[in-house]
């Protein structure tokens, strides 16, 4: 199965072959072996080669993947074949529509806001920056469409899902 996944702007093409917890990960122009295995904890561990890797804290936003990765937090925008199909269509989901909030993807402290209420954004526009476990992260437009609401101001901490900002979406 095809994913496309975006981490830190890099948008990255990986092709997975499946067999249970094991397989082989197209990436670039490498073929990584990987295993893949869920603890009682809830912990992931994931080896490929000689690394062993583990991830905790995972939780799922309709594409967005977040998750501890040897304590570092990682967000992760993934799609599948299905999803860029209908991206390339131009259609979008049930829970894409409308989806105009922006929730904190991680606890963390609002180091800067972009816009103010009344603006114009486009899909990806920086509109926030977040700071969690010592890394600034900065948050991107989720849809298009004009600031309705800005639930935050700069300096205030926030917990996992706070509500950051409104977008009513165009087009």
């Amino acid at each position: 199965m095809k994913f496309e996944a975006r981490i830190r702007e890099r948008e990255q093409t990986v092709e997975l072959e499946l067999q249970e917890e094991r397989g082989e990960a197209h990436f670039q122009d490498e073929v990584l072996s990987y295993e893949f295995s869920r603890q009682d904890n809830g912990r992931y561990l994931l080896r490929t080669g000689t690394k062993l890797y583990k991830i905790d804290n995972v939780e799922y936003d309709r594409h967005t993947v977040t998750f501890t990765l040897d304590g570092h937090w990682c967000s992760v925008d993934v799609r599948d074949e299905q999803d860029l199909l209908l991206d390339r269509l131009g259609f979008k989901t049930a829970g894409e529509i409308g989806a105009g909030k922006l929730n904190a993807p991680m606890p963390g402290k609002i180091l800067e806001i972009m816009v103010e209420e009344g603006d114009e954004v486009t899909l990806g526009d920086p509109v926030a920056i977040l700071e969690a476990m010592k890394m600034e992260n900065e948050l991107k437009a989720p849809v298009s469409g004009l600031i309705t609401t800005v639930a935050v101001a700069r300096g205030d901490s926030l917990e996992k899902n706070a509500l950051i900002l409104e977008i009513e979406a165009s087009g």
